[in-house]
């Protein structure tokens, strides 16, 4: 059943090694061949295995990451997010094909850590490699990447919900995280469960309207939580998600075009984008 994502996630480990590559030494703009050898791939076999984890080729993927790139599409960002919140979360934000819902835990909730809660959890592959996701009854509450750091991803899960059961469900896990990846997604909407300030919640549902492949600029997500000047505490906003990709930070950079921080490291962020880019532009066979 996982079988394709298993291969995204080995085909991501030298996807991420060839975007830090580049990253490092973008001033000289290195190409096919250089970068291959960097990821020690020969240069047909390279481009082969990129190409079919982004679905276009290294140079076109490349394209998608640039700061030219970025302005483009931080200028329209503002338009699209205003139409978005008017049309409302229920009915018009849209996540890779896939309806996402949201419920916000109560203050009282969030204040008992989970006392009478029941947690399922399990690791399982994704495109951008091994994923800890958890959820309740009412929907997931955490999704977090690991890069050989599992236990440590774990014991944050528990950490954030001290007084809840925990259960470990792989099969579920690895079936769930198959559903959230998947293009075009299928089945009932996927259900959040948010655990936040009312201004962190605010910023999280502003950033679901943005679009896959779309990018947004932490001023735009300021506006749109009716905080015009809050910058810096969008940002903290960002830091504190704990679902990663359904609740999309990696589609928030600086005004500059600059790719800005990441929870989850810059080359998995850029791996994102340009993966989402990549997407939105390729018809769906």
């Amino acid at each position: 059943m996982n079988g394709g994502l298993d291969e995204q996630a080995r085909h991501y480990a030298v996807v991420a090694a060839a975007i830090d590559y580049i990253r490092r030494h973008a001033a000289r703009q290195p190409g096919l061949d250089e970068i291959a050898a960097a990821v020690h791939m020969s240069p047909f076999h390279f481009q082969r295995l990129f190409s079919a984890w982004a679905g276009v080729s290294p140079k076109r993927f490349l394209q998608y990451l640039t700061k030219e790139h970025a302005k483009r599409e931080l200028s329209g960002t503002g338009d699209m997010l205003a139409v978005a919140a008017q049309v409302g979360l229920s009915s018009g934000s849209r996540l890779h094909d896939l309806m996402v819902s949201c419920e916000a835990m109560s203050p009282g909730e969030i204040k008992a850590g989970g006392a009478g809660l029941e947690i399922a959890y399990g690791l399982g592959p994704s495109p951008f490699g091994m994923a800890l996701i958890a959820w309740t009854g009412r929907g997931i509450c955490h999704l977090a990447f690991c890069s050989g750091d599992a236990a440590a991803r774990l014991a944050e899960l528990k950490t954030a919900w001290p007084r809840a059961a925990f259960v470990q469900r792989e099969a579920e896990a690895t079936a769930l995280l198959e559903r959230v990846f998947s293009t075009p997604a299928a089945g009932e909407p996927l259900r959040l469960l948010l655990r936040g300030t009312n201004f962190q919640i605010k910023v999280w549902e502003a950033l679901i309207r943005v679009e896959p492949g779309h990018l947004a600029s932490y001023g735009a997500l300021a506006r749109q939580a009716a905080a015009p000047q809050a910058q810096r505490a969008v940002g903290s906003a960002l830091a504190a998600n704990t679902i990663a990709y359904l609740i999309p930070c990696h589609r928030v950079i600086r005004e500059s075009g600059e790719t800005g921080n990441y929870r989850w490291g810059p080359e998995r962020k850029l791996a994102m984008q340009g993966w989402e880019a990549a997407r939105a532009v390729v018809p769906k066979a």
